[in-house]
């Protein structure tokens, strides 16, 4: 594999899962579109990804949409100086029950409007997040990104592809088909955000649940409201979380492959 064209004009590029290096010491891109689903998707985690892709270390990190904190603390115990953004108290209350003092802040905002300032952050982060962002307000999520990135900064997507068995799961409870189809056409139209997509990656993440009471849990945690509807399913979402993926180590324990696409985008120039 040879070193990414020389042009003025500058093209995602597309990373095949391997570590490729062009001529500047960023990922390559191998001319022509890639489709990770075509030649087979590496199996990696997210913050494997993330910290290749980013490289978070030493940097300011905001996580738009943190959850209960994992990531949070990942990064910080990576040597990144973190914020972490939710859009209660109730949404953060996990997070920081779970810091244990990592030496993370964590705020309540949204990301059409982040509690951030101008120019403050190195990389901003949407890890499986962007999505559940209402559809008419994903352009205004990406201007907010754009606007507390650094010259130089990044802004970095991971979101979960519509497709295979774990996907069939969980749309049992809620499909989510349109909310990522409208998160990749933002993503796109990222240009009028002042942003430009410089690397996109597909990957699949291994993802190994105990029971059906840990993919309640996992699904839940994402919307309250969903456990009614998947209380009221469960002997259906028992029977397929049985038929799909494969069988883990421990009794019971069910693995799915999950696809993922990662974009890396950077300030449009001008």
């Amino acid at each position: 594999m040879g070193p990414p064209p020389t042009t003025t004009r500058r093209r995602p590029r597309r990373w095949a899962g391997r570590d490729y290096r062009g001529a500047g010491g960023h990922y390559g891109w191998a001319g022509g579109d890639y489709d990770g689903a075509a030649v087979g998707r590496e199996v990696l985690s997210d913050l494997a990804v993330l910290e290749r892709l980013v490289e978070p270390a030493g940097k300011d990190v905001v996580d738009i949409g943190c959850g209960g904190g994992a990531l949070v603390r990942a990064l910080t115990a990576a040597g990144a100086r973190v914020v972490g953004v939710e859009i209660s108290d109730e949404q953060l209350a996990a997070a920081l029950g779970g810091d244990g003092g990592s030496g993370a802040r964590y705020v309540v905002g949204r990301a059409q409007r982040l509690p951030l300032e101008d120019a403050s952050v190195d990389a901003a982060v949407f890890m499986r997040t962007l999505h559940h962002v209402p559809p008419a307000e994903l352009g205004d999520a990406l201007h907010e990104a754009r606007r507390v990135l650094r010259p130089g900064g990044v802004l970095y997507v991971a979101e979960p592809l519509a497709e295979g068995e774990f996907f069939e799961l969980t749309s049992l409870v809620e499909d989510e088909r349109e909310v990522r189809a409208a998160a990749q056409r933002a993503l796109e139209g990222a240009s009028l955000a002042g942003l430009e997509r410089a690397i996109t990656l597909e990957y699949e993440v291994r993802l190994c649940l105990a029971g059906v009471d840990a993919l309640r849990t996992r699904v839940v945690s994402v919307d309250p409201a969903r456990a009614a509807r998947f209380d009221a399913l469960r002997g259906e979402i028992a029977q397929a979380f049985a038929r799909f993926g494969e069988a883990g180590e421990r009794a019971g324990e069910r693995c799915f492959r999950q696809p993922m696409r990662a974009d890396v985008l950077r300030l449009a120039p001008g």
